[in-house]
C-alpha cells in the first residue's frame, strides 16, 4: 500500500511539469523574457517552501548550519532547476507540451539509468538491464511517434 501512495505521488509530480511549464508560459508572455517568469516561479517556490519548512522540527539556523557542510556540488541544484525552468518555457511553445515532455523524459530516462546502473550520487546500484533498455527505447519510440503525429 505504502509503495502504491508513492507511485502516485510520482504520477502526480509528473502532471505537475506540464502544468507549471504552461503556467510559466504565460508569465513568459506577460513580462516579455523567459528568465524573469522562470525568476518569478522561483520567487513563489521559495515563498511557499519557505512557509512550509517553518512547519518541520528542524529550525532555520539548524538548516543553514547543516547546509554550509555540504559540499560544493550539492548547490549546483539550484543551477539546474534554473536551467530546468528556463529551457522548458523557451521550447515548449516551440515544440508543444506533449514533445516537449516526451523528450524530457526520454533525458531524466537516460541520466536515471546511468545513475542507477553506477550508484551516482549516493543512489542504490541497481544495474543496467536489457528490460531497462527496452523500457527507455520505448520511450525513445514514443517520442518519435508524438513528434510524427
Amino acid at each position: 500500500m505504502q509503495q502504491l501512495i508513492f507511485f502516485v505521488l510520482a504520477i502526480l509530480c509528473g502532471a505537475v511539469f506540464p502544468t507549471q511549464a504552461g503556467l510559466n508560459a504565460q508569465m513568459a508572455r506577460l513580462t516579455g523574457q523567459a528568465l524573469w517568469a522562470a525568476f518569478f516561479s522561483f520567487v513563489m517556490g521559495v515563498v511557499v517552501l519557505f512557509l512550509a519548512s517553518l512547519t518541520t522540527r528542524t529550525s532555520f539556523g539548524e538548516a543553514v548550519a547543516a547546509a554550509k557542510t555540504a559540499p560544493w556540488y550539492v548547490w549546483f541544484a539550484g543551477v539546474l532547476g534554473a536551467y530546468y525552468i528556463s529551457t522548458v518555457i523557451v521550447v515548449m511553445p516551440r515544440l508543444g507540451v506533449a514533445l516537449t515532455f516526451g523528450l524530457v523524459v526520454l533525458g531524466q530516462m537516460i541520466v536515471s539509468l546511468l545513475l542507477d546502473h553506477y550508484g551516482w550520487l549516493g543512489v542504490a546500484v541497481k544495474p543496467i538491464s536489457i528490460g531497462r533498455i527496452v523500457g527507455a527505447m520505448l520511450i525513445v519510440g514514443g517520442v518519435v511517434l508524438i513528434r510524427k503525429f
